[in-house]
């Protein structure tokens, strides 16, 4: 996970699925809306402990469901387990594809331009 300002978390925080165990936050997910048709996957985090269980498919589909009743037809992820969202129906694209996200957000990432995420998209 990339750090974040106190300020960016809070603007934020409404925007979260989490899945609790037990009183304590084992996964987290947010529907990010990029453009009118084009929403991202964000934050997807399963603790160790929790995975196996179905928390990142629970949360991965809560925001898919969330884009359905949007309107929002292409939902994509960067992620380092493409895997995991070809499961459920994504397909690997280039991140040039995704040009509002790249130029917008992962400019300014300390990762940038060599994180070794990749890019993944469903059309709902």
């Amino acid at each position: 996970m990339l750090p974040r300002s106190l300020s960016a978390l809070y603007e934020n925080v409404r925007d979260f699925y989490v899945v609790e165990d037990g009183g304590l936050v084992v996964g987290c997910c947010a529907l990010h809306v990029t453009w009118e048709d084009l929403a991202e996957v964000k934050s997807l985090a399963v603790d160790e402990q929790a995975q196996g269980r179905g928390c990142g498919r629970a949360l991965l589909e809560a925001c898919l469901a969330e884009a359905r009743e949007m309107g929002v037809p292409k939902v994509f992820a960067l992620t380092y387990i493409p895997e995991f969202f070809e499961k459920a129906g994504f397909r690997r694209v280039d991140k040039a594809a995704l040009p509002h996200k790249v130029w917008s957000e992962c400019i300014s990432c300390p990762k940038f331009p060599d994180c070794g995420e990749e890019a993944v998209i469903i059309e709902l």
